[in-house]
């Protein structure tokens, strides 16, 4: 048996060796032994298929490297086209916006050039007329419903109008506390100190929160001056010139009314006449401010009564006067031409155009 450490292909070799040592020597030796060990063969075969391996996967990562690099070139190229058609899309947007800022801008400022030369200007005139035809035509739906319920369906008989007195004749006409009321030039002389205290007392300390029917607003001497005139030298009958506008002009009205008011109490009625509703409004509001009376106050058979035209004003004093009443007539200074029959009754005061001094009177159309 061979030896333990030996292999077969070491046997043999052996073997041949013994055999023909001659021609073993004298034979060139060969490229690729007989007698090969496991271990040559092992490594031998290792290294070959390390070789294949190292080629294969070599070629593998380059093919795989090289697809990589393609892909992501192609990806890059598809953002950059999207970033620049949304840069596109939003300069597009930022160029439509600022036109469309540009057109508001201009429209803005349009709209401030036609308020300021057509609004602006007109605004207070046309608040003024319509707060006075409001005032106008609220106060006349309250005196025809008022005068609706005191419709009698009964005839009544008419009395005709005494004729016109003058002003020399004295006649008593009303009665107040059992003494007779003259209509005379003198007829207030004794209530002349009170009639001189009541206008001292409006101009030199006005009461601007006082009682209704008392003047509430600044009284001057060129005011006081025309009602002690109405009242002292014209006897309580007749015109006084204007003042200069038509709120001087109430206010005047209103100084005579409260002093009259404090002699006669509610017995006093006022008459007041202008042809235009924006007159009447504005009448019914400046007496509203200037003595304090309320709404309730404008109506028909009390307080103060407003009216368009002569004949029913003239009316309404004839029964005020049959009722025990004192109708006290105010005529507007736009009246040109007064009726004879408002001059008959014994308590009147007209306003007249001042030629040197205007009044700014609104064109009402």
């Amino acid at each position: 048996m061979p030896p333990e450490n030996s292999t077969p292909y070491e046997d043999a070799d052996s073997t041949q060796k013994g055999t023909g040592e001659s021609a073993a020597s004298s034979s060139a030796p060969s490229d690729t032994p007989l007698g090969l060990r496991r271990s040559d063969r092992s490594r031998s075969t290792g290294s070959t298929n390390a070789a294949s391996s190292g080629s294969f996967s070599g070629s593998s990562l380059g093919s795989s490297s090289g697809s990589s690099l393609g892909s992501s070139s192609a990806g890059a190229a598809s953002v950059d086209q999207l970033v620049q058609q949304g840069l596109q899309d939003l300069e597009r947007q930022r160029r439509e916006l600022q036109q469309e800022i540009a057109q508001l801008e201009q429209r803005k400022a349009r709209l401030e050039t036609e308020m300021r030369t057509s609004f602006a200007g007109s605004s207070q005139d046309i608040a003024i007329r319509v707060q006075g035809f409001k005032d106008y035509l609220i106060g006349s739906l309250q005196d025809l419903a008022t005068a609706a319920e005191q419709i009698n369906l009964v005839a009544q008989p008419t009395v005709e109008a005494p004729p016109a007195m003058p002003e020399s004749v004295t006649t008593p006409v009303a009665e107040e506390g059992g003494t007779m009321v003259p209509f005379a030039a003198q007829r207030f002389a004794q209530q002349r100190d009170r009639i001189h205290s009541l206008l001292d007392q409006y101009r030199t300390r006005p009461d601007y929160y006082g009682p209704p029917w008392q003047l509430r607003r600044t009284f001057e001497p060129i005011h006081a001056g025309r009602v002690s005139n109405w009242f002292f030298t014209q006897g309580g009958r007749g015109s006084v010139k204007s003042v200069g506008s038509r709120l001087q002009n109430v206010l005047v009205a209103s100084a005579a009314i409260s002093c009259l008011y404090a002699i006669y109490d509610r017995r006093m009625c006022v008459l007041v006449l202008a042809t235009t509703p924006e007159r009447l409004g504005e009448w019914r509001r400046w007496l509203q401010d200037c003595l304090g009376v309320a709404r309730a106050d404008f109506g028909t058979n009390r307080g103060v009564m407003l009216f368009e035209s002569a004949e029913p004003m003239a009316q309404r004093a004839e029964r005020l006067l049959d009722s025990g009443r004192l109708p006290f007539l105010i005529m507007d200074e736009a009246e040109d031409k007064v009726s004879l029959s408002l001059l008959q009754y014994p308590l009147w005061l007209g306003f007249a155009r001042d030629p040197e001094n205007p009044s700014n009177d609104y064109d009402y159309y």
